[in-house]
């Protein structure tokens, strides 16, 4: 009997674990554990409280962050949290008269030159042409995993800026959460995108589940530190990228796929329903969009509006990856109606860039997030290749 209420009580608890493990996976429709009151964790005031698996213990009080930048018909209010403090710049808005104004924005974060304000969605969905591409996916506010990465594999120079030519970078979403570094990450990409373009090349940021969960207000993944900027600017964490922030207003015109060449780009992938339905990718794209902030809405998601922004949808799917997911046959049929040979995808973590279903699909998601080690993947003509997080060409496997 003692054996028998022994082993009741080890059956109990695997599974008491086993359920606190489901319940802690990204999950569209996932419920997020509450954090319990510590003194040692940042608590939340208007910002739901990230996953207690995600917290970290401390936040630095004398922590610098920003800017958020506002943007009104007569001006431009800027705020920064340096030291812990909040400061506040308010500028005339002299992109009214001038698109190619520059402002500059400089407080104790690094420098912030905003070139642009008025973004337009981005409708071309597919390009083509003899240029290199690399790809990677997941950053979580890891800026010196990123920054490393990319200045060992000479996507950037030794001072940080497009080192591409005219080639393609590609991320497949997820800049944020997790990490501490997302702000920095938003402003460095926003600067390199302009760079690639004056190159001649191309920087492609598609939206992840995280970039969609933050701006509709779901917080479960939230670093520490930006409930508490969130507190210190009395704002909800969403607002500060709100319509008619510079960095929102960016990240709203981001599309949620692209096709380069024979690959076909996107978060987390494209359930087969795609396919046998005969879905564009213009579609696909202007119907995710369309639903995007829920807020903003008139009414609530519906039909595929609402399908798209679910488990099967492109930033969401993990089927690649799993025993009962997509099937050979699906695949192939993915490729055909897309009409490409590879799905790259991140979203599903891996411990470096590889590949599943006999090379047709490129999973990119590296674990950047944990902050230790990431890679890229090259491709130059027929040729693939990973990049490791110190330069080094490794094959693709």
């Amino acid at each position: 009997m003692l054996f028998k209420k022994y082993f009741l009580t080890l059956l109990q608890t695997a599974l008491s674990v086993s359920l606190l493990i489901s319940c802690s996976a990204d999950n569209p429709v996932a419920t997020p554990k509450k954090v319990e009151a510590n003194t040692d964790k940042v608590s939340s005031a208007n910002v739901t409280s990230p996953k207690i698996v995600d917290v970290q213990p401390k936040v630095e009080k004398q922590f610098n962050d920003g800017p958020y930048i506002f943007n009104t018909p007569d001006n431009l209010q800027a705020f920064w949290l340096c030291n812990g403090n909040v400061e506040k710049l308010t500028v005339n808005n002299e992109f009214v008269e001038n698109d190619n104004h520059k402002q500059s924005f400089n407080r104790c974060t690094t420098d912030v030159v905003v070139d642009r304000i008025n973004f337009t969605e981005q409708s071309v969905l597919t390009f083509q042409g003899d240029f290199n591409v690399v790809a990677t996916s997941d950053f979580h506010g890891q800026y010196g995993v990123m920054n490393t990465l990319l200045k060992n594999n000479r996507v950037i120079d030794e001072n940080n800026h497009w080192a591409f030519g005219k080639g393609h970078f590609v991320i497949t979403g997820d800049v944020f959460d997790r990490g501490d570094k997302v702000t920095e990450i938003l402003w460095f990409l926003y600067r390199l995108e302009k760079e690639a373009e004056l190159a001649g090349g191309k920087l492609h940021l598609l939206l992840g589940n995280h970039e969609v969960m933050v701006l509709n207000g779901d917080l479960r993944y939230l670093h520490p530190k930006y409930v508490e900027v969130a507190k210190k600017l009395n704002q909800p964490f969403e607002k500060l990228y709100g319509k008619g922030t510079v960095l929102g207003d960016w990240l709203r015109t981001k599309p949620v796929l692209v096709k380069i060449n024979n690959m076909l780009f996107a978060h987390g992938g494209f359930h087969p329903s795609l396919a046998k339905e005969k879905r564009s990718l213009s579609a696909i794209n202007q119907v995710f969009k369309a639903n995007l902030v829920m807020d903003e809405l008139a009414s609530p998601r519906e039909g595929w509006g609402e399908y798209l922004h679910k488990s099967n949808g492109p930033i969401w799917y993990r089927g690649y990856f799993k025993d009962n997911g997509a099937s050979a046959q699906e695949i192939d049929l993915l490729l055909a109606h897309f009409d490409i040979d590879y799905l790259v995808v991140g979203h599903t973590s891996q411990k470096q860039v590889e590949t599943r279903h006999q090379g047709k699909v490129i999973a990119i998601d590296s674990s950047i997030k944990k902050g230790r080690y990431g890679e890229l993947l090259f491709v130059e003509g027929d040729k693939k290749w990973r990049g490791s997080l110190t330069g080094e060409k490794l094959p693709l496997h």
